[in-house]
C-alpha cells in the first residue's frame, strides 16, 4: 500500500506543475536510475590522480631518487673523465644502492622486526628458489568475515613437495623437548598443545581459503621449525603438525615426494598472495 500511494503523489505533483521543465534524456539513458559516470571525476583529473598515487609509492620514490644519484655521478665523472667512465659509474650507483637496501631490509616487513628465528628461516628459503620454491612471509589469517585477525603465519612455502605454514620458534635452550604419544609436545614443564593448535589453525584456514579463491582442494601442513634447545628427532608429527629443529628446514621441504609442476606453484602462489594479505601492510619489504 505504500508504494501505491508514493506513486499517486508523484503523479499529482507532476499534474500541479505542467510547465516545470524536465530534464533532457540521452539517448540510451532513457529509464535509467543509474548513471555509471555519475559523481565521477573527468578522466584526465582521474589520470592525474592515478598518477601522483604512483609517484607517491615509496618504491617508486626510491628508484628515482637512484636514478637522480646515478644520473649525477655519472654526469660528473663522463665531464672529469670520459662517457663510458661516466655511464659505468651510474650503473654502479644503483647496483651497490640495490645490494645495500637488500641486506638492510628482510622481506619480512621491516619496520615490525622479524625474529632471529624467522631470519634464520627465511634464509634457508632463499636458497631453494632455484629448485622451484616460493615463499610468503608474516601473512595474516583472517579470522572472520571482515577479515580481522591475530594469527600470523611466519613463512608459507610453495614448492614442488607440496604447501607448508612454518612457523619459526625461539624456545629456551636450556629446557628439554619432549613429545609424548604424538599428542603432547613439551618445553621443560610447559605444555605446548595451545601452539601446536594454534599451528594447525592457520594452516587449516589458509588451506580453506586458497582452496576457495582456486576452485579445488589445497592443502597446507603446518609445522614448527624450532630454534634454541636440542631436538632428539629429525621430523616428528604431533597434533598432526610437524615438529623439527629449525636448522632442518630445507631439508624437511624437500623430503617429501614431488607433487606439484611449476604452473601449479605459481598459480597456487598468487591465490595465496591474494587470500593471505600481510600481517603489516605498511611495512616497506625493499
Amino acid at each position: 500500500m505504500a508504494s501505491v500511494e508514493r506513486g499517486e503523489s508523484t503523479q499529482t505533483s507532476t499534474r500541479e506543475h505542467p510547465d516545470e521543465e524536465r530534464p533532457i534524456e540521452l539517448p540510451g539513458e532513457e529509464g535509467s536510475a543509474e548513471r555509471p559516470d555519475e559523481g565521477r571525476p573527468p578522466r584526465r583529473r582521474r589520470e592525474q590522480a592515478a598518477i601522483g598515487g604512483r609517484i607517491s609509492d615509496p618504491q617508486i620514490q626510491r628508484w628515482m631518487i637512484r636514478a637522480g644519484a646515478a644520473a649525477v655521478l655519472g654526469l660528473l665523472f663522463a665531464i672529469i673523465f670520459e662517457i663510458r667512465i661516466g655511464l659505468a659509474v651510474a650503473v654502479l650507483t644503483v647496483i651497490v644502492d640495490v645490494v645495500r637496501r637488500s641486506r638492510q631490509h628482510s622481506s619480512v616487513e621491516a619496520w615490525r622486526k622479524p625474529s632471529v628465528a624467522e631470519r634464520r628461516t627465511e634464509r634457508q628459503l632463499r636458497g631453494m628458489e632455484k629448485a622451484g620454491y616460493r615463499a610468503l612471509h608474516a601473512r595474516a589469517v583472517p579470522r572472520d568475515e571482515e577479515g580481522v585477525s591475530d594469527g600470523q603465519i611466519d613463512h608459507l612455502v610453495i614448492g614442488p613437495t607440496g604447501v607448508y605454514a612454518v612457523d619459526s620458534e625461539k624456545w629456551d635452550k636450556r629446557l628439554p623437548v619432549r613429545a609424548l604419544s604424538h599428542r603432547k609436545l613439551f618445553l621443560g614443564p610447559f605444555n605446548k598443545k595451545e601452539r601446536l593448535d594454534e599451528a594447525r589453525w592457520e594452516a587449516d584456514q589458509a588451506s580453506k581459503l586458497i582452496s576457495a579463491e582456486l576452485g579445488y582442494e589445497v592443502p597446507v601442513q603446518p609445522s614448527l621449525a624450532i630454534y634454541g634447545p636440542a631436538i632428539s628427532w629429525k621430523v616428528l608429527m604431533v597434533r598432526n603438525v610437524d615438529v623439527y629443529s629449525g636448522g632442518r628446514a630445507r631439508n624437511y621441504l624437500r623430503r617429501r615426494p614431488k607433487i606439484l609442476t611449476a604452473v601449479d606453484i605459481e598459480r597456487i602462489y598468487n591465490a595465496a598472495e591474494r587470500v593471505l594479505p600481510p600481517k603489516y601492510p605498511d611495512a616497506d619489504p625493499d
